[in-house]
């Protein structure tokens, strides 16, 4: 769940599967974010490096209008036995609408641990790192699915991801501290770069739209979703005992789904998102209108309390399980 095995290319392409998006407030330092999108769900079982063709890209979103002013690309080399490079761009103008390698080079061959190992490139004000790392979601995915009966076994406890980890200057993320941030991922389809996965707030896609409908999410830019989708997670909020007004004004604050995020602030999500908050717990609560309030997991306890923050991968993940999105 969250946003695992949502893409079309999930199972062919793993790696370029996002399965959560965060943004929080450096520890210890209220001048700088930390920025997480991380991709390949039951890593490494499926692939063990992150993909050459792809764009992994963190969009912000500055003035509210669901469109980017600030974008963030990581584009990673071939993989050479154990050895990938990250090199990390940053894009302003009129570029942040494209894809790939544009804007300004940040970071530039960043060592990518595809073990368990952590080595960090630092670049003036920009700290990253990207590799193999524990999967911070936790939740009782098969209580979901079995109308909300929950027993607490968190499904995740033991799955690992592959995390890219980026720490900014707040002044990178543009002078309004009130920003949107989501992520997604592009594959070349015919020669150009197309949108794969993409993710602002978790859980979204997989509550409110049936299978069929999730591919369309994906690719549809956040500035055309209320046009797209409005209208169905209306109905679906009135289907949970909203009123009319309380169905429409919950569907509108959920589209376009952005990741809404004051960097001044550390109250966690759905300001930002945090790596410990329940964020299941939270949007249970909104789909059912209070009739669920928690699934009974709770955050794990493997993070780091410094950078790269996410946890050492578990050494005996079987990645055997499926998850059901």
């Amino acid at each position: 769940m969250s946003d695992h095995t949502d893409a079309p290319n999930s199972k062919s392409h793993p790696q370029v599967d996002i399965t959560d998006l965060f943004a929080f407030k450096k520890p210890g330092d209220v001048t700088k974010s930390v920025l997480i999108l991380n991709v390949n769900p039951q890593a490494p079982t499926q692939v063990t490096a992150f993909d050459p063709e792809a764009s992994y890209e963190l969009k912000i979103d500055t003035d509210g209008d669901a469109t980017p002013e600030i974008a963030f690309h990581i584009i990673f080399s071939a993989a050479d036995g154990p050895r990938q490079t990250a090199t990390v761009y940053r894009a302003t103008g009129d570029s942040v609408w494209s894809a790939g390698p544009i804007g300004d080079v940040i970071i530039h061959n960043a060592p990518v641990c595809l073990d368990s190992s952590v080595q960090v490139a630092d670049a003036g004000e920009y700290r990253f790192y990207a590799g193999l790392r524990s999967d911070p979601w936790f939740a009782d995915v098969n209580g979901v699915f079995n109308n909300f009966q929950f027993t607490g076994a968190d499904f995740f406890a033991e799955w690992n991801v592959f995390g890219i980890v980026l720490e900014v200057p707040n002044s990178a993320l543009g002078a309004n501290p009130q920003i949107g941030v989501w992520g997604r991922t592009l594959l070349p389809v015919h020669g150009e770069l197309t949108v794969v996965d993409q993710v602002g707030r978790p859980l979204v896609n997989a509550l409110f739209n049936q299978e069929e409908q999730q591919d369309l999410f994906n690719r549809t830019p956040p500035s055309r979703m209320r046009d797209t989708f409005l209208p169905s997670f209306v109905a679906t909020l009135q289907g949970a005992g909203y009123s009319d007004d309380a169905a429409t004004r919950t569907a509108l604050f959920l589209l376009p789904d952005i990741l809404t995020y004051d960097y001044t602030s550390a109250t966690g999500f759905p300001n930002g998102r945090n790596l410990t908050d329940d964020c299941l717990d939270y949007m249970l609560n909104l789909f059912t209108n209070g009739k669920v309030t928690g699934d009974l997991t709770g955050a794990h306890t493997d993070f780091l309390s410094a950078f790269p923050y996410l946890g050492p991968p578990h050494r005996n993940a079987s990645g055997l399980k499926e998850v059901r999105d």
